[in-house]
């Protein structure tokens, strides 16, 4: 069982960067999946990036690759997502989540956090 905490949400304005964080607790592992999500209000819910505790191992999808970056530090037993030239269309509630096995779908993450607001407005 693990449990997840993200912080660092907030409001920023377009162009800006900001950091979440996701505090991982609880049995970890170095092979599982840790991925950020996002769900933006009348919108589903969907996949940002996604990263292992034992490598350098990541993937983004197409809506924010060059701008936001996956990162992790072992020894915090936390994952970050370094999101910068933040647009209003990245505002959204984003979640972090942990997966056992390769993942390609969010049904496979089988824990998640309470999710941070990140709102882009000038």
């Amino acid at each position: 069982q693990v449990q997840l905490v993200e912080s660092g949400g907030g409001l920023v304005q377009p162009g800006g960067s900001l950091r979440l964080s996701c505090a991982a607790s609880g049995r970890t592992f170095a092979s599982l999946f840790m991925g950020w999500f996002r769900q933006a209000p009348g919108k589903e819910r969907e996949f940002v990036a996604r990263t292992t505790w034992s490598g350098g191992n990541t993937y983004y999808a197409d809506s924010v690759k060059g701008r936001f970056d996956i990162s992790r530090d072992n020894t915090k037993n936390t994952v970050y997502l370094q999101m910068n030239s933040l647009k209003p269309e990245d505002t959204a509630v984003y979640y972090c989540a942990a997966s056992r096995i390769m993942p390609t779908t969010a049904r496979q993450y089988y824990s998640w956090g309470q999710g941070t607001q990140v709102t882009v407005s000038s």
